[in-house]
């Protein structure tokens, strides 16, 4: 379908329908909605024009304000700023709603990287075969994780369901009766949830949309690609969980949350299984059949409803039954509703007991703190261990003595790392091996992190060959990136870690952090940074006779490693080890990418087919050794460049004093703090990249999405070498994911919201330097991507966010004029404390609807 045609379907199955539905809001049960209503396209209008004059929002709103409100005092112009936040909020979740109905209609679910095609894709080129061997050990793993970055609450998520189902129904009595709740039900939390509650709200996901999801992907797969073979035994769509698991600056994780979400996972998991016999006994009423499909469903609902904690139910013990219900109906009922058997068969193989991996994860720093306390104990270590240099730390932890008691530390963090790795034993007991198998080391800077971990399970009372956990180190600044083969090749080399690797099939687990690397080296280094380390760990890990696995951690938006990443897996480096696919996945990634079966189905086939067709069914161009030194050559570039403005004076002063990040601490998103240390000063390595690549986000400048390309894409023009870039671009997959990604970072900026901070005295030189950067990088894109504008050849996702920023521009400049209007108040003879506060709460509940607004930064 060429662009103009999508655009046409788009505009009939989204745009339209977004206007008609949108006049149903001045029904709505809010006080003085109509008239909000009625001068909100006055507002967007004078916001437009405003921008064009250069004038700043505290201009534009006054103006506003003046001109077509009565409102002669603060109290009464704030309730008109509340008035239109709240209204602009639900503007948002109605055109998510309807973005979420049309989605078929706009994405082809049988089409390029879907099951269907790639399975054409293999046959053109005869290597269907070579495609069933990949998918013998080839998988997917998303892993979800409680990253706070999802505004909107279960009530609401709730509406949008009912909300698209019934716009796709074009059902207009219920939608105005919904859109009529929605005014009514609260668009954020009063209180910060839980752990439990986050992985409350994400175990959601995994009943009422993965599991039936996956179901319809292994149907796809066999009957595309294995036709009447068997499916392979191993799970193709694997999922993990972090809620309950990560501990890395939670406070509020301990071992006893790890064992409830532990244990809600596999009563959900038992729960669904229960539905499917359920149904099942509505065809397999033959006689025998009906008897043992009884006795399925009877322990099914004991252990779901009943006594879970006392059931003795197991996932062999339940696919040895439906097995033999299988024999039975090929042996005496022709094979009846066979295949309906072999579906639930297929789901036990693929969610066991545990329906998500639980990953545990902690920071090595927390770790090296806790054995530091351990060596204090008599006969444990049994040297000062603190004083010692690193390989002998190493040397030491080989001799380590336990098990210990976990009130023997005196430290809550001491005691709960210690608790934590018994959850694990605990958790495999009742959930099997993979419920909780995977142990993470955040800040991995050394060999002796890793060790540390595994000398805490022998402390924990695991035997020293049984430790049936993969210890992951995650690799996230760039100069750990740089140091990752060092680290590992320590290991490898190491007779105890030797001992683990081949305990648990000679395969490692390397987690790669794109948020954390993007926020330490900006977007093109850190990209660029990920592929080397990638290479050469591959290399090495051949080299050891070992297989590794990569495990990305990416974030939603571009500067995050988010985007279109299944791009990026389509076309890695050739000298990349081609093992499964693995990813985070996080906040409105979650609900935008994955929040409805066909919008699931449709991104983990996109995924599954990257990683399948990545070196087998395409040429790996872009991959030679000049392309290459291009590529480091404006890594090398954008570095420099980037680490400059990190270290510019005024660059946390800026993040301080003129964006919202301190508001992200305020607002109940999540139940983690926004940076790891717990003092009040501002420490750039503590800070957490989700709200710092927010705060960059509410400002409209996403920095982070393309600070130093543009001063590569610059340079390397400015030197002659368009012409090779322009060809890259054509010839690299690679290369044009991340232009493209940057292209959509651009998309969603707009500086015209912040223009007035060029005549700040203390600021207006710092905000000049980003916006030469940003009209440096438009420059570039254009010219390597031979466009006139930006994602020209992705006219969907271009006017999905012209639209999303045209609907929150009003609430942006609310948030800009408040920020403004605090530092006004601030510098009056007499502070005015409770206007100041009011003034801040309006920031933090601008914060809701921008950020739900991005949902296509994804």
């Amino acid at each position: 379908m060429n662009s103009k045609n999508q655009l046409t379907h788009y505009r009939n199955s989204v745009l339209n329908p977004y206007q008609i539905y949108n006049s149903l809001f001045l029904n709505l049960p809010f006080d003085a909605v109509h008239s909000t209503g009625m001068l909100l396209p006055l507002l967007y209008q004078a916001c437009e024009a405003g921008y064009q004059r250069q004038q700043s929002p505290h201009e534009i709103l006054t103006a506003f304000l003046q001109k077509h409100s009565s409102a002669d005092d603060d109290d009464e112009k704030i309730t008109w700023l509340f008035q239109f936040i709240q209204y602009i909020e639900r503007q948002i979740v109605l055109f998510d709603s309807v973005e979420e109905a049309a989605y078929t209609t706009n994405h082809d679910l049988d089409g390029l990287g879907t099951i269907p095609f790639l399975a054409n894709q293999a046959a053109y080129g005869e290597q269907q075969e070579a495609l069933k061997k990949r998918l013998q050990s080839h998988a997917v793993r998303v892993v979800l994780t409680a990253h706070p970055t999802q505004f909107y609450p279960g009530p609401v998520l709730g509406i949008m369901t009912d909300l698209s189902q019934s716009i796709q129904d074009k059902d207009i009595t219920f939608i105005e009766q919904l859109l009529k709740q929605l005014g009514k039900t609260p668009l954020f939390k009063k209180e910060k949830p839980a752990p439990f509650d986050e992985a409350l709200s994400l175990i959601w996901y995994l009943e009422n949309v993965f599991y039936d999801t996956v179901r319809t992907i292994n149907d796809r797969i066999k009957h595309h690609i294995f036709s009447d073979d068997e499916l392979p035994d191993h799970p193709i769509i694997e999922l993990g969980f972090w809620p309950g698991g990560d501990r890395d600056g939670n406070p509020f994780v301990n071992a006893e949350t790890t064992l409830k979400v532990a244990q809600r996972l596999k009563q959900s998991v038992l729960k669904c299984y229960y539905r499917d016999v359920r149904k099942l006994k509505r065809r397999l009423t033959f006689e025998g059949v009906d008897v043992a499909l009884e006795h399925i469903e009877k322990q099914l609902y004991q252990s779901a409803y009943v006594d879970l904690a006392g059931s003795t139910i197991t996932a062999d013990k339940l696919l040895d039954e439906l097995v033999a219900l299988r024999q039975m109906l090929l042996e005496k009922h022709q094979g009846l509703f066979v295949q309906q058997v072999n579906e639930l068969i297929s789901q036990l193989k693929t969610f066991g007991l545990y329906f998500a991996t639980l990953d545990i994860r902690q920071d090595s720093r927390v770790h090296h703190q806790v054995m530091c306390e351990v060596a204090q104990l008599d006969s444990v270590l049994a040297v000062d261990y603190a004083a010692l240099e690193e390989p002998q730390q190493r040397q030491a932890l080989l001799n380590i003595i336990g098990p210990i008691e976990a009130e023997q530390l005196q430290s809550e963090v001491g005691q709960d790392t210690l608790k934590s790795i018994q959850a694990i034993a605990h958790i495999q007991q009742n959930n099997g091996e993979a419920g909780a198998n995977r142990y993470i080391i955040s800040n991995c800077q050394s060999a002796l992190n890793v060790m540390e971990v595994l000398a805490f399970f022998k402390l924990a009372g695991w035997q020293k060959n049984q430790i049936s956990v993969d210890v992951v180190p995650l690799f996230e600044t760039i100069e750990d990136l740089h140091n990752a083969p060092e680290i590992m090749q320590v290991l490898y080399q190491d007779a105890s870690y030797q001992q683990h690797l081949k305990n648990r099939n000679q395969q490692q687990t390397i987690m790669l952090g794109f948020s954390d690397g993007t926020k330490d080296g900006g977007y093109l280094a850190a990209n660029w940074a990920i592929v080397k380390a990638k290479e050469q760990l591959s290399q090495q890990a051949t080299e050891y006779d070992i297989k590794v696995v990569f495990f990305d951690g990416r974030g939603g938006p571009p500067a995050r490693g988010g985007g279109e990443a299944h791009k990026f897996y389509a076309t890695q480096s050739p000298l990349i080890a081609p093992t499964d696919t693995q990813l985070t996945i996080q906040g409105q990634t979650i609900s935008s990418n994955f929040g409805n079966q066909q919008s699931a189905q449709y991104n983990l086939e996109q995924l599954l087919s990257a990683g399948l067709s990545n070196g087998l069914l395409h040429p790996t161009r872009g991959w030679d050794n000049d392309s290459k030194q291009l590529l480091q050559q404006m890594a090398d570039i954008s570095l420099t460049h980037y680490t400059a403005f990190k270290q510019h004076p005024q660059f946390i002063p800026y993040l301080e004093q003129v964006s919202t990040l301190k508001y992200y601490g305020k607002t109940n998103i999540g139940s983690r703090p926004t940076k790891r240390s717990g003092d009040g000063s501002l420490v750039f390595a503590d800070l957490r990249a989700i709200p710092f690549v927010g705060a960059w986000s509410q400002l409209k400048q996403n920095v982070l999405g393309y600070y130093g390309l543009g001063e590569a894409l610059k340079q390397m023009i400015a030197q002659g070498k368009l012409a090779r870039l322009q060809q890259l671009y054509q010839d690299s997959g690679y290369f044009k994911a991340l232009i493209d990604n940057s292209m959509m970072s651009i998309c969603k900026s707009y500086m015209p919201l912040t223009a007035y901070l060029q005549n700040d005295p203390q600021f207006g030189e710092f905000w000049l330097n980003i916006f030469a950067e940003f009209n440096a990088a438009i420059d570039g894109l254009k010219a390597v991507a031979q466009v006139d504008t930006l994602l020209a050849d992705n006219p969907l996702r271009k006017q999905s966010i012209q639209t999303r920023e045209a609907i929150v521009l009003p609430l942006l400049t609310i948030q800009q004029y408040c920020l403004q209007q605090i530092n006004i108040l601030k510098q009056q003879d007499e502070v005015d404390e409770r206007l100041i506060a009011v003034y801040e709460k309006l920031v933090t509940r601008s914060l809701y609807g921008n950020i739900n607004a991005s949902r296509n930064s994804v």
